[in-house]
């Protein structure tokens, strides 16, 4: 059983926990975290979802996506996640979210990284991961379009892309 913490609607935490795909009280929610890696060439590393998954099984994500267990900060989830769903171990230090979404049953940390991977030294987890692939801004909105991506809104795939190439990061 997952459990994670619990959050009031100020994401001030309640110090109680909950299993994580549990039914949760009024007033109480949970922190989810993605992280979206681009190279140097702006292209952004996507997955594609097992078909066992539960939620939008087969479908193509960003990089990496999950929850944030009991105890640990947002960043260390997300470190977590891309270590366990890619097998590399990705440093955060210093980094915080670049946007939060609130969703119904939480917050939605998103997490922007720079780095030239080389996909042959992943080590994808079975289980969650079917197959990583680079792509462009062009080609990920091809595929929201036709329905084999996590139907973000496209304006938030756009910033997402926007958000890279905005505040900074080399490219």
């Amino acid at each position: 059983m997952e459990l994670v913490d619990l959050y009031d609607e100020n994401r001030v935490p309640l110090g109680r926990t909950a299993e994580r795909y549990g039914k949760k009280g009024p007033g109480e929610y949970r922190v989810v975290v993605h992280v979206c890696v681009f190279d140097h060439q702006g292209r952004l590393l996507i997955q594609q979802r097992t078909p066992e998954k539960i939620l939008w099984p087969g479908r193509w994500d960003v990089s990496i996506g999950g929850g944030v267990d009991a105890g640990e900060t947002s960043r260390q989830a997300a470190e977590r996640e891309f270590r366990e769903e890619l097998g590399y171990p990705l440093d955060l230090a210093g980094s915080r979210p670049f946007v939060t979404v609130n969703f119904p049953a939480g917050f939605d940390d998103f997490y922007i990284a720079v780095r030239d991977l080389d996909l042959e030294e992943l080590t994808l987890q079975k289980e969650e991961v079917q197959v990583v692939r680079w792509a462009t801004r062009e080609e990920v909105l091809a595929l929201a379009e036709s329905g084999a991506f996590i139907p973000y809104p496209k304006s938030f795939l756009h910033y997402l892309f926007d958000t890279r190439e905005t505040f900074g990061f080399p490219g």
